[in-house]
């Protein structure tokens, strides 16, 4: 089998425009939609957005690699560096704080070059222990010969070879290659080198773990830079985790093909519409808070009335009584009452049927 890296002219990639140009303009589309709803909203909303969905991506993009991390420490990691006040702040473990400092340094900062060194300093952030599972791998290098092939494969008893990398020995060299393109005046659309990005990165392989989460990050990097803005809301990697088996089967055959990426490029356009269309549902509970407090916020409300709307905005499970109210607030019975009926003076919250201790009180339906 031979993989397209074994070709000498193998970047120089091909696709045919026209089979493009209609995704393309839908996904521009798409984009300019959200965008423009998300500009309606305050920077508190836009702050709050740009945080849930950082989140999600964090999250889908590892587990697309089968690792699992804890979306609240995400969040609050998020939220500590980018100065958010979005309560309860719980510990972060160390590899998760390296996860969100890539992810901001690519999309803070994507208007600077991506080095050597900054690549190395993302793997390092990414591996802080310098273990992949209890794996020791190399980190903030390029891998070598000692790591042996790098082959992506599957089954134990008939293994099956998706993909082998171009051998140690070249990675400096493909690496300087692509880092040159990557850096160089964009001369096509943002959202096909973005594609390219990706599929260039992952073709070469140059780390003995994390290429994959990395050469997400740089695609997003890329879709950063060319809509010049430091905010996301919309993740690739929501729509790759997915459609995951898709993803790899496209990768796998543009891999074996030439130098024609136009499948590939297909495939990234319409995950990219997919994953623009999706976010309205994770910003869909931003987009409702920042409607709810434009009202609430004409009122005078205490700390521990704001408190407690937000925790009923963000999906409160079970039923808000003047007990939990109080346990909440760490507050008396009548205090929690006395909160409770100004709130629902104010039209903000709504008594239940059922009266006494066991009343039940919910937010006022939009």
């Amino acid at each position: 089998m031979r993989y397209i890296h074994e070709s000498d002219d193998w970047t120089n990639f091909k696709w045919d425009s026209q089979r493009l140009s209609k995704l393309l303009g839908d996904v521009r589309y798409k984009q300019g939609l959200l965008l423009g709803k998300m500009n309606g909203l305050g920077f508190g909303a836009r702050m709050e957005a740009n945080i849930e969905m950082l989140t999600a991506d964090a999250v889908k993009s590892n587990l697309i690699e089968g690792e699992t991390i804890d979306p609240k420490q995400v969040r609050s990691s998020l939220a500590r560096r980018l100065g958010a006040n979005i309560g309860g702040i719980v510990p972060v473990d160390r590899n998760i704080e390296g996860i969100v400092e890539i992810m901001l340094d690519a999309v803070q900062h994507n208007q600077e070059p991506l080095t050597q060194a900054r690549l190395f300093g993302w793997h390092a952030a990414l591996f802080p222990m310098g273990y992949s599972g209890l794996r020791k791998i190399t980190t903030a290098s390029w891998r070598t010969e000692k790591s042996g092939d790098m082959r992506v494969v599957s089954g134990i008893a008939r293994e099956h070879v998706h993909f082998e990398a171009p051998p140690a020995g070249r990675v400096e060299g493909e690496m300087k290659k692509f880092l040159d393109w990557f850096n160089a005046p964009c001369s096509i659309d943002g959202i096909l080198k973005a594609g390219i990005a990706h599929f260039w990165f992952i073709t070469i392989h140059p780390f003995e773990d994390g290429n994959g989460r990395i050469a997400r990050t740089i695609a997003d990097m890329s879709l950063a830079r060319a809509e010049n803005s430091t905010e996301r809301f919309y993740s690739v990697s929501v729509c790759i985790e997915k459609e995951r088996s898709s993803y790899y089967e496209i990768l796998e055959r543009s891999q074996k093909g030439d130098s024609d990426i136009t499948e590939w490029l297909e495939w990234f356009i319409v995950c990219l519409g997919k994953a623009v269309e999706s976010s309205g549902d994770i910003l869909a509970s931003v987009i409702k808070k920042s409607l709810f407090w434009q009202t609430a916020n004409m009122r005078s409300l205490n700390e521990r009335q704001r408190y407690v709307l937000n925790r009923l905005l963000d999906g409160f499970t079970g039923k808000l009584t003047s007990s939990k109210y109080a346990a909440f607030c760490k507050c008396s019975q009548d205090t929690a009452l006395r909160d409770i009926r100004e709130l629902l003076s104010f039209g903000l919250l709504v008594q239940g049927e059922s009266g006494g201790r066991s009343t039940e009180y919910k937010l006022t339906p939009s």
